[in-house]
């Protein structure tokens, strides 16, 4: 295991309860000595090292064989060089985001298309193009990016069934953007929004988040990402295409902590949340793409609308304050979390029912209940982990495989026991609803769906 954050302890303890290990068999790589006890509490090797381009090879080769696995839970270590490193030593390998070598989110002498998600993409896929095959390295498979893409195709049928569609569950990638086109979906959000509180409140100068504050703070300052639909007539204003790829999504020329849009959860109901950019928002819309020939019939809008807990909302504001410059302090919640929940899901929106919501809804409560280590942010990320680690071990000889392009009834079957409550909910929200009010606005209500009503200016 690389990396050993709040993500890693927390699976730590289900890998020893769903897969036969010994502790000798497992080894931990991570910067710094945070989760040591963990670690020697389940008897595991634990390697404090920081991992760089130039001594990653010699820290992990020595711990890896054939038929092994590396489970990659870092920040700021190259997705690609483990990635190559397992492909060249034939050992499994999963991760929950691409992850660049330090400065790839944040180098401004690159343009901010080549410090996007869609960038790291489209390395991973020329990948994969050049190898054509090898031993399974599934990529971006936890919450989301991972659950998400299962969320979309259980919806995609569920709302097919509640409307009439005849539909067999899709064959193929082109079945599934079939159905999602006859469905009439134009916009997928994967709509989160979490109110776990602590007893212990934010501080001045410091960032606090129930999962990574580096993993946070690193994908708000990218660029804003989205799959861009057909559909959209409104090109945003600050709006660019990227030169190379598939061209399946586009971005927006500011951070993504500072981009707000409008969303809507079945508990929580409507709220403004940060349009962060992730690999699913790429891959679903990419995905759900239908061509003839080369020109481009259908495809949806696709992005994160992502509410943090509080004191993250707090924190992110502060660091937006801050010219966006790090606070000195940082601080990741678990035993001290008193209330709350993690409601993360999909919401489908523009077919027969208007919206439609499918997903998680896991408390604090049911998260301690159910593994140590935990909050429910953290299980529902170990839920995908688990789920993707299962699928590549039946599958080793895979190649590099995306969320999207594996069995989501498999996924779903071995993460819902850690998902609290897995609901659907139809709703008859639109970005429109109770909007003009106290204001005018400049609305396109020809479609509630364009971007331009989802945008919060």
């Amino acid at each position: 295991m690389v990396g050993f954050g709040s993500i890693g302890q927390a699976v730590l303890p289900l890998l020893f309860r769903h897969f036969e290990m010994r502790p000798e068999q497992v080894r931990i790589v991570s910067a710094g000595e945070n989760g040591q006890e963990v670690a020697q509490e389940f008897g595991v090797a634990f390697i404090p090292q920081t991992l760089t381009e130039a001594n990653y090879l010699a820290v992990l080769e020595p711990c890896l064989k054939k038929g092994d696995f590396l489970l990659n839970l870092s920040v700021d270590v190259s997705s690609m060089a483990l990635i190559e490193l397992c492909w060249r030593l034939d050992v499994l390998y999963l991760d929950t985001c691409i992850e660049p070598w330090p400065g790839g989110y944040t180098d401004t002498s690159v343009s901010p298309s080549l410090r996007s998600n869609y960038a790291l993409r489209e390395k991973a896929l020329a990948f994969r193009r050049e190898k054509r095959g090898g031993p399974t390295a599934l990529v971006a498979h936890g919450a989301n990016p991972g659950l998400a893409s299962a969320f979309v195709k259980q919806a995609l049928l569920n709302i097919a069934t509640d409307t009439g569609v005849a539909a067999e569950k899709p064959a193929s990638r082109r079945n599934w953007a079939e159905l999602a086109r006859r469905l009439d979906i134009k916009v997928i959000h994967i709509a989160e929004q979490d109110t776990q509180i602590s007893s212990r409140p934010k501080l001045r100068d410091e960032f606090v988040n129930t999962w990574s504050v580096d993993g946070l703070a690193g994908e708000s300052l990218q660029p804003s990402e989205l799959g861009w639909g057909t559909h959209e007539r409104h090109w945003p204003q600050d709006g660019a295409r990227h030169e190379f790829g598939d061209n399946a999504a586009i971005y927006l020329n500011r951070p993504g902590a500072a981009t707000r849009v409008r969303s809507w959860v079945p508990l929580g109901g409507s709220y403004h949340g940060f349009l962060i950019t992730h690999g699913e928002s790429i891959s679903i819309a990419d995905y759900l793409t239908l061509k003839e020939n080369t020109h481009v019939i259908y495809r949806p809008t696709v992005h994160y609308a992502y509410h943090p807990c509080p004191d993250a909302v707090l924190s992110v504001h502060e660091f937006a304050g801050r010219n966006w410059r790090a606070q000195l302090q940082e601080r990741v919640i678990r035993d001290e979390i008193v209330d709350g929940l993690d409601e993360l899901g999909v919401l489908l929106m523009g077919h027969a029912r208007r919206s439609y919501w499918f997903g998680s809804r896991l408390s604090i409560e049911q998260a301690r209940q159910l593994a140590p280590y935990n909050n429910a942010t953290s299980l529902q990320v170990v839920a995908g982990v688990l789920a993707g680690m299962v699928w590549a071990i039946l599958n080793p000889n895979a190649g590099l495989v995306e969320p999207d392009e594996i069995d989501h009834q498999l996924i779903l079957e071995v993460s819902r026991p850690y998902l609290g409550e897995v609901v659907g909910v139809y709703s008859d929200w639109t970005p429109l609803r109770d909007r003009e009010w106290p204001f005018p606005e400049d609305l396109d209500r020809d479609d509630p769906w364009q971007f331009k009503n989802i945008l919060v200016t």
